[in-house]
């Protein structure tokens, strides 16, 4: 996982300050840093101050050790409160499958058991795919013996994660070209304008520089929901009345940003559905926009995907994917619906990172996604 700012580049010449990288493998920070939720999302701890190496060296090393230990309780807690979290939100999802492992338990594993399992993770939108492949692996040192409930959870939880891991990617907003063009898409009601908002005013809270583009030109009340989040996270904000050309928007709210030397564009677009092909043409013409500007951008397509159309997900994934070029996805909502399982067809079946999983409606419901954590409150473990 990437973080937003940990370790000083050059100055910035705008400001004189100088933004922050991410920490090498195995280095030590001077301060301690942010956990991942606070890095992307504020409330970073206040910097303890350095002990002095000539005054008190055993205290150096005494003072190390205990803010290590702080910081691997800390690790712990957040890590406890993530799943905690992510289990209320999935509470819908989990007690179907959390109620069919426990019927697996305490008996051999024969085939009828196998089908047991494979029909209760094709009924929690996984796929039939992903469910042949889990219960494959699942029986392979598990056949013809009895089983508990918390090892049938385990095993489960563990194939999971294996298909979700390659997907674990939060995106650094900080590297690459400036301004960073960032492209929000998906259709009508997956939460794009609300996602978009949150990760603006908590980047915006880290010291980026953004601006944020009405791009969903068909719906007012769109406008107006990213104006309020501008206003909240004090970034620049770029609209266009209602019903005015989309594309023409991009290329001006980029263009904008080069001359302003913003750090990031983040830029809204109207719901659409995946079957439609003249709205989907929109799209393809956006993109075309931003690049007259920009040829490398949108450096970052985002989908987002609402969890409770289940696998309706799945081509919206394939659709977008062809039309705008995605780079990443956030599926929002999964406190609402029994299909949090779709999230793991769409691993298995698309190439594609995975930076956010929304769970409520507060800024902090957004979390950074974590495979093992994710699996983990699928199946109810340690809840």
């Amino acid at each position: 996982m990437i973080l937003w700012w940990g370790k000083k580049k050059q100055p910035d010449p705008k400001t004189g300050e100088t933004p922050i990288e991410p920490l090498q493998p195995g280095e030590t920070p001077a301060t301690p840093v942010a956990s991942l939720d606070q890095q992307i999302f504020g409330n970073a701890p206040a910097a303890t101050p350095e002990p002095d190496l000539d005054d008190d060296p055993i205290g150096l090393r005494k003072a190390a050790e205990r803010i290590a230990a702080e910081r691997a309780a800390e690790a712990a807690a957040r890590e406890e409160s993530v799943l905690h979290k992510l289990a209320e939100g999935l509470r819908r999802s989990s007690p179907r499958i959390a109620e069919g492992l426990a019927g697996l338990a305490k008996r051999k594993i024969d085939r009828d058991s196998l089908d047991e399992l494979e029909e209760l993770l094709i009924t929690s939108d996984m796929g039939t795919k992903v469910a042949a492949r889990i219960t494959k692996n699942f029986s392979k040192d598990r056949f013809d013996r009895e089983v508990s409930e918390a090892e049938v959870r385990t095993a489960l939880a563990t194939e999971i994660a294996a298909i979700l891991k390659p997907r674990e990617k939060v995106v650094d907003f900080s590297v690459g070209p400036q301004p960073r063009v960032v492209l929000f898409v998906g259709v009508n009601g997956s939460g794009k304008t609300t996602t978009i908002g949150k990760i603006a005013s908590k980047l915006s809270a880290q010291g980026a520089d953004v601006l944020l583009a009405a791009g969903d030109t068909f719906r007012a009340a769109a406008v107006e929901q990213l104006r309020v989040w501008a206003e909240r996270a004090n970034a620049r904000f770029v609209s266009k009345p209602q019903g005015a050309d989309a594309a023409g928007l991009a290329f001006e709210a980029v263009d904008m940003a080069r001359k302003e030397n913003r750090d990031l564009v983040l830029i809204d677009t109207a719901g659409r559905l995946q079957n439609k092909a003249q709205l989907m043409d929109e799209l393809a013409k956006v993109v075309r926009a931003i690049r007259k500007v920009e040829p490398t951008a949108p450096h970052d397509v985002i989908l987002v995907l609402d969890a409770t159309v289940g696998q309706n997900a799945l081509s919206q994934v394939e659709a977008f994917r062809n039309t705008a070029g995605v780079t990443g996805l956030v599926m929002t909502k999964l406190d609402g619906t029994a299909k949090g399982g779709v999230l793991v067809a769409i691993a298995e079946s698309h190439d594609i990172p995975i930076h956010f999983v929304g769970v409520g409606e507060k800024a902090e419901d957004l979390h950074p996604f974590s495979a093992e954590t994710f699996a983990r409150a699928l199946v109810g473990l340690d809840t």
